[in-house]
């Protein structure tokens, strides 16, 4: 018989990039008595460096609160289409979602993304306007949008009469009308009881796990954490593991569940509840702990297909060891299986010339991965990204497809139409708004955007918004041109000279400044025109017995802004690499040596003992 546990609720809180889902979650922390124990009260959730010096929220992450006597799991989600296969994760273990919108913005296509995954599992929903303190807030005209959204997503004329708070996340204050706004977020808390259903679960069936996420303890070992579909269990019980082609047996040695961020011991795991298992050797997410007398696996995790892949190999460079401490195929290789193990969205491959090749959804979540790597030490290189072709039932090559949202200056709009119009955009609509801002809406093949952010806020001097979704796949759109610049190649090693690269500065923009060390194939700067250019940047001045007043010219360079790790993704074409180092972010081409690059400069194709030499 189907019953429910009524002293459990879980939730999953979704909305688009920087709307203020963490910032909810401190100040739903702060007025159930957590913070003040030990924990800071801002951003608690975002746990790792990027998280916290980007203010995104990268993976999904539980943490659990109490109220009236009821035990509220809470997932804070990512709001980047990037981190999908994070939102999917994390909705595996909800039974109802709170849609938190920003009061200005409005829905944008995160929000669009997230809210479809939650409309396909049937997730009841909690709408949240957020940010109503904002001077450009427009709640009002924002709910009617995200009603619009909720009918275009559902047919069902009931997803108007979701529940709707206004609130302000960071003072934590919220209300059912903008005319009563109350001193604290109790309402939203009572709706969360009444709202959203407790859990259900068979009484009749044995214990059942679904593996969401994973972690790992020095103390425990490896940690399964899921939800409890089905039944109980207790710490010293024997479970086995079911993965895709195999049943693994284990004994539980702990059983944790979610008491703030932390994990705190309870001796048993509650139906419904989402708990941390100890004593799994091997597991992957997706699979299912059941007992062993009655082995029944649920249905795994679905995540959307990659779109986007990319090359990590190891470092090619003469430079190659001098900066970090894992420089070696074989660490790569295994750091990017770890990877692999605990982010269910992106696939890897090796491949026969000691390379790797690691699909995901977009060129953001690999710079991420780069980052990441390269911060515990590891020196490598990576490739530029491309979109993953597919063949329809026709034969016909076929590409992603994006909903590309613009939102910028009128004055910057030709400009924008102009340049997607290059790489195969498609407008299909435009909208005039109020303080001389237009908004424009493209559909353009996911290799369209590759490398356009940069130019775009440039074109738009840092005044415009861009935002994407994944539209579908759709027949090839064509070739364009990636890039209309060329690179600037130094064609011997040493050290770079202020004089040297004054005499070159009108060929273009350089990367590098005075003392930085060169190689023979280092990407040292931008071209200004079509055509990569070899040159020298440590030629120094000749010396002469020559003195007289005014003959030497005093050398004022240009400011150097080097590249970021994500501006040096984009700005590579397909025959060079980013070289990553802990201390460095450099670019190289991936035939170093001059002559044998000229050799097969004309054949198309790198041999693969050339890339590994």
């Amino acid at each position: 018989m189907t019953v429910r546990n009524e002293n459990i609720r879980n939730i999953a809180i979704i909305a688009h990039v920087d709307h203020g889902k963490t910032t909810l979650v401190d100040a739903l922390f702060r007025q159930s008595g957590l913070v003040g124990k030990g924990m800071d009260g801002v951003r608690i959730m975002d746990s790792g460096a990027i998280e916290k010096e980007r203010g995104i929220t990268i993976s999904a992450k539980n943490c659990a609160i109490h109220w009236k006597g009821v035990k509220i799991n809470i997932i804070d989600t990512p709001g980047h289409a990037d981190f999908g296969g994070e939102v999917e994760r994390g909705l595996s273990m909800v039974d109802g979602a709170i849609l938190l919108v920003d009061a200005a913005e409005g829905p944008l296509p995160q929000t669009r993304f997230v809210l479809e995954k939650a409309l396909q599992k049937d997730l009841p929903l909690i709408v949240v306007i957020n940010k109503i303190d904002r001077k450009d807030a427009r709640a009002e005209e924002v709910l009617n949008e995200v009603y619009d959204l909720l009918l275009e997503l559902s047919p069902d004329e009931k997803m108007l009469e979701v529940p709707v708070f206004y609130a302000n996340g960071r003072e934590g204050t919220c209300g059912r009308s903008l005319e009563d706004i109350r001193e604290n977020l109790h309402e939203l808390l009572d709706s969360i009881l009444t709202d959203i259903p407790a859990p259900s679960y068979d009484d009749a069936e044995p214990f059942q796990m679904l593996v969401s996420d994973l972690s790992y303890s020095d103390f425990l070992g490896r940690l399964a954490i899921g939800k409890v579909m089905n039944g109980s269990a207790e710490t010293n019980d024997t479970l086995v593991c079911v993965k895709e082609n195999s049943v693994e047996q284990l004994r539980v040695t702990r059983i944790q569940a979610y008491d703030g961020p932390q994990f705190t011991d309870c001796p048993k795991a509650e139906p419904g509840d989402i708990i941390v298992l100890a004593g799994v050797n091997d597991v992957s997410i997706g699979d299912t702990i059941c007992t062993k007398d009655e082995v029944k696996a649920l249905p795994r995790i679905e995540v959307d297909e990659p779109t986007v892949s990319m090359l990590f190999s190891k470092n090619i460079s003469p430079l190659a060891g001098k900066e970090g401490n894992a420089a070696t195929s074989a660490k790569i290789w295994e750091r990017l299986q770890k990877e692999a193990l605990r982010n269910v969205s992106i696939r890897i491959e090796r491949n026969q010339d000691d390379t790797f090749t690691v699909k995901g959804r977009g060129e953001f979540q690999m710079a991420i991965i780069a980052e990441e790597m390269r911060r515990e030490g590891f020196e490598f290189c990576v490739g530029r990204p491309h979109v993953i072709f597919h063949t329809d039932s026709e034969g016909r090559k076929t590409e992603p497809v994006e909903v590309l949202l613009i939102d910028c200056p009128e004055e910057y709009s030709g400009t924008v139409m102009e340049k997607l119009g290059r790489r195969k955009a498609v407008m299909s609509d435009i909208t005039y708004t109020a303080g001389s801002r237009v908004k424009i809406r493209f559909d353009i093949p996911a290799r369209g955007l590759i490398g356009f952010r940069d130019e775009f806020l440039t074109d738009t001097k840092g005044f415009g918004i861009m935002n994407s979704y994944l539209k579908g796949y759709e027949p090839y759109k064509g070739d364009f041109p990636e890039r209309l610049t060329g690179s600037l190649v130094s064609d011997r090693a040493g050290t770079a000279v202020a004089y040297g690269i004054w005499e070159l500065e009108d060929r273009g923009r350089f990367f590098i400044v005075p003392g930085d060390p060169v190689y023979e194939g280092e990407i040292v700067g931008e071209r200004n025109k079509d055509m990569d250019l070899m040159l020298n940047p440590t030629k120094t001045k000749k010396l002469t017995n020559l003195r007289a007043s005014g003959h030497d010219e005093a050398v004022t360079l240009t400011p150097v802004s080097k590249p970021t790790l994500e501006q040096a993704i984009q700005f590579i074409k397909d025959d060079e690499l980013v070289e990553v180092t802990p201390q460095s972010i450099r670019m190289c081409k991936k035939i170093l040596n001059t002559q044998n690059r000229k050799i097969f400069e004309s054949r198309g194709s790198i041999p693969s003992y050339l890339l590994n030499k």
